[in-house]
C-alpha cells in the first residue's frame, strides 16, 4: 500500500482532521471506563499539536441510531483527553453545523476540538455524500487513525476523503498495518494462530486464510463446540451452530490437506450456566446433558501452553470461555500468560476480548503487538483490502 503518515504531510497551521476510534465504555457516572483506545490515539494527537496543526477529532461513541443522544456523548470523552493532554478539548454540540463550524474556525495553531459523536447523524453510517462533505469542509489535511473502523465504508472514514487534497494515516494505522503485515509476509516459524470466541461463522474467512500460512490452529472458546460436535462429541446443552458442522467437517479435512495441526479442547470447564459459582472439569467430547462448556479446561490450558512455547510466531484473536466471569477465565488467562511467556517471538493479539484478557493477565506489557481493531484485524488477515486504508491510497 502507497499510504503517507502524518508525519509525511505538512500540517503546520492546516485544519488537521484525525478520525479517531473513541468508542470507549463509559461509566455509570458518565466517565471513562476504559482509556486504552484513548491511549493509543495519544502519539498521533500529541505529534500533530507539537507540529502546530488546529486539530479536529473526530468519532463513533456506541449506536445511537443517527439521532443525538445524550447517553452517548463524547463529552466524557474529550474531558478525559483534556485532563491527559493538559489543554482544552473543545466539543461541538454537533458533528456538522453551524456551531461545529464556529469551533473549528476559532481553532489556533495547536488547539484541539472534537466534533460531536458521528454517529448522531444518520450520514455517518450511510456514507451519504452531503454529510461527507460538510466533514471534509473542516479539514485542510485528513488523517485517519482509527482502525478499529477501518473495515467500515463510513462518511469520516471513507466518504470525506475524495474531498480533501493531503491524506495520510495515523502512527496507530501505521503500526497496526506493520504488525498485521508482517503476518501476511515471511514469518519465522513455526506459526501458532489461537482462535476462539463464540461463532465458527465468524471466524471461518480468516480460518481458512490461515491454512495457507501457519503450521497450526489452536481453536478454544464455544466455536470449539461446533468443531467437537462435527467429531461425534457429546456437548450437553453448549453454545455451537449446528447449521455449521459441515462446514466445520470441511475445515479439518482441508487442515489435514495442508498438513496444518488442528487442536482442539481436550477438556473443558463445564456449568449449568454462565452465572453458576464454580464449574467442573469434563472431558471436551462427553459433556454431560445438564451442563455447558463454559471454558478450556487444565489439560487442554497445558497442551496449548506447549504448543505456543515452541512457537516464533503467535497471531490471537478472541477468547478461550466466558472469562467475564471467574469460574470460567482460568483458560484464557492461562493463555494469554503463556503467549507472553514465549521469548523472541512475535506475538499479535486481536480483537477486543483478547486485547481484555492480557490486560486482565497482566502481560499486555511484553506482547509485540497488540491491535485495537477487532473486526478489522480479522479481515487484514483474511487478505481483504479494508475500505477505510484504500481510501487513503494516493
Amino acid at each position: 500500500m502507497s499510504i503517507k503518515t502524518i508525519a509525511d504531510l505538512d500540517i503546520q497551521s492546516r485544519r488537521v482532521f484525525i478520525r479517531v476510534d473513541f468508542n470507549v465504555p463509559l461509566t455509570p457516572a458518565r466517565g471513562v471506563a476504559d482509556a486504552t483506545r484513548i491511549k493509543e490515539a495519544l502519539p498521533t494527537i500529541k505529534l500533530a499539536i507539537e507540529r502546530g496543526a488546529r486539530v479536529v477529532l473526530a468519532s463513533h461513541l456506541g449506536r445511537p441510531k443517527g439521532k443525538p443522544n445524550p447517553e452517548f456523548s463524547l463529552l466524557p470523552v474529550a474531558a478525559y483527553l483534556a485532563e491527559v493532554l493538559g489543554r482544552e478539548v473543545v466539543l461541538t454540540d454537533e458533528p456538522v453545523g453551524d456551531g461545529a463550524k464556529k469551533v473549528i474556525a476559532d481553532l489556533r495553531e495547536g488547539g484541539v476540538a472534537m466534533l460531536e459523536n458521528l454517529r448522531f447523524h444518520p450520514g455517518e453510517e450511510a456514507n451519504d455524500e452531503t454529510f461527507a462533505r460538510a466533514l471534509a469542509s473542516y479539514a485542510d489535511v485528513y488523517i485517519n487513525d482509527a482502525f478499529g473502523t477501518a473495515h467500515r465504508a463510513h462518511a469520516s472514514t471513507v466518504g470525506m476523503i475524495r474531498f480533501v487534497s493531503a491524506r495520510g494515516m495515523g502512527l496507530l494505522i501505521e503500526r497496526e498495518v506493520k504488525f498485521l503485515g508482517r503476518l501476511l509476509g515471511e514469518v519465522e516459524r513455526p506459526f501458532v494462530a489461537i482462535i476462539g470466541g463464540a461463532k465458527v461463522s465468524d471466524k471461518l474467512a480468516v480460518l481458512d486464510n490461515l491454512l495457507g500460512r501457519v503450521d497450526a490452529i489452536y481453536i478454544g472458546g464455544a466455536m470449539a463446540n461446533t468443531f467437537l460436535k462435527a467429531k461425534g462429541g457429546q456437548l450437553g446443552r453448549s453454545l455451537l451452530e449446528e447449521d455449521k458442522l459441515a462446514l466445520a467437517r470441511s475445515f479439518l479435512r482441508k487442515a489435514e490437506e495442508h498438513s496444518v495441526q488442528i487442536l482442539l479442547p481436550r477438556d473443558v470447564v463445564a456449568a449449568a450456566g454462565i452465572k453458576a459459582a464454580s464449574g467442573k472439569v469434563v472431558t471436551a467430547m462427553n459433556v454431560p446433558e445438564d451442563l455447558a462448556a463454559l471454558d478450556i479446561g487444565p489439560e487442554t490450558v497445558r497442551a496449548f501452553a506447549e504448543g505456543i512455547g515452541r512457537a516464533k510466531t503467535i497471531f490471537w484473536n478472541g477468547p478461550m470461555g466466558v472469562f467475564e466471569s471467574e469460574p470460567f477465565a482460568a483458560g484464557t488467562v492461562g493463555v494469554a500468560r503463556a503467549v507472553a511467556a514465549v521469548s523472541g517471538a512475535l506475538t499479535v493479539v486481536g480483537g477486543g476480548d483478547s486485547v481484555a484478557a492480557v490486560h486482565r493477565a497482566g502481560v499486555a506489557e511484553r506482547l509485540s503487538h497488540i491491535s485495537t481493531g477487532g473486526g478489522a484485524s480479522l479481515e487484514f488477515l483474511e487478505g481483504k483490502r479494508l475500505p477505510g486504508l484504500a481510501a487513503l491510497e494516493s
